[in-house]
């Protein structure tokens, strides 16, 4: 039996360990490290200005019939 066990495991196959290089992913458009989240919500649009604004933009793209 031991020797039947033995055999099961060996038989599995396995990933050879390779070192992938990776680089680090960059963002664009916000600098993270010096935006402030607080900052630019007090100088943001209130609800119904975002909402105006945002019904703006939608009907400003050229949308194919």
């Amino acid at each position: 039996m031991d020797a039947e066990k033995n055999k099961s495991e060996n038989s599995k196959a396995e990933e050879p360990s390779i070192g992938y290089e990776t680089s680090k992913i960059r963002f664009k458009g916000i600098d993270r490290a010096t935006f402030n989240f607080d900052e630019e919500v007090k100088k943001g649009f209130t609800p119904e200005e975002f909402k105006v604004e945002m019904y703006k933009r939608i009907k400003a793209y050229p949308w194919k019939k």
